[in-house]
C-alpha cells in the first residue's frame, strides 16, 4: 500500500463509525480517495496531496542529560507551578541537578511558585523552559508511572519516552526563560 495522508476528519469519523464494529475494515487507495469498507458501511475520503514530512529528521539522538520522573507527580507539580504562570507564555523553568528537580514560574503579575522533586539525575546541571501546556499534554498520554527525559541543553529539544510503552516517543522544544 502507498504511503498516503489521510485528513484528520476521515479518520474522526471512521473511528466513530468503527466504535462498536468487530469486522476487518477493507481499504482502497486511489491516486485521490481513499475508501474503507466495512460491513455494509463505506467511507470514502480525498486524500491531502504531497508527502509526509521526515519526522525523524527533528528526533535528537544523542541527547545525553537522562532525568527518570515519576509521570504523577510531575504532572502534578507543573500543574500548581504553572496556575502562577502568564496565560500568554504558560511558561515553567526546570532547574536540574543531582537527583532533584526544581520547577518555577514568575510572573510579576501573579507572583512566584516553587515546587521540588526527588528524582533520578546523573547529568550535568541545567536549567530549560517549556510550556505547561505542553508538558502537561505529555504527561497525560504517558501510560506509565515513569517517564525519561533525554535532555542536551537549554535550547535543544527534548525527546520524551514513555517506560511502558517504548514505541511512544515525545519531542518537545524548549522556551527561553
Amino acid at each position: 500500500m502507498p504511503g498516503v495522508i489521510v485528513p484528520r476528519k476521515a479518520i474522526a469519523e471512521l473511528s466513530r463509525l468503527l466504535e462498536d464494529a468487530d469486522e476487518n475494515v477493507e481499504i482502497a487507495v486511489s491516486a485521490a480517495k481513499i475508501r474503507f469498507g466495512f460491513g455494509p458501511g463505506r467511507l470514502t475520503s480525498k486524500l491531502i496531496d504531497g508527502s509526509f514530512p521526515d519526522y525523524e529528521r527533528v528526533i535528537p539522538k544523542d541527547n545525553k542529560n537522562v532525568l527518570h520522573v515519576e509521570t504523577k507527580d510531575f504532572a502534578q507539580a507543573v500543574d500548581r507551578v504553572s496556575t502562577v504562570s502568564s496565560d500568554r507564555t504558560r511558561s515553567v523553568k526546570l532547574a536540574l541537578e543531582a537527583d532533584n528537580l526544581r520547577l518555577t514560574v514568575n510572573n510579576p503579575e501573579a507572583g512566584s511558585a516553587l515546587e521540588e522533586l526527588s528524582v533520578d539525575y546523573g547529568g550535568d546541571a541545567i536549567e530549560i523552559g517549556f510550556n505547561a501546556r505542553y508538558l502537561l499534554d505529555v504527561a497525560q498520554q504517558v501510560d506509565g508511572e515513569t517517564a525519561t527525559f533525554r535532555l542536551a541543553d537549554p535550547s535543544s529539544p527534548t525527546v520524551i519516552v514513555d517506560e511502558e510503552d517504548t514505541r511512544a516517543l515525545y519531542v518537545l522544544m524548549p522556551l527561553r526563560v
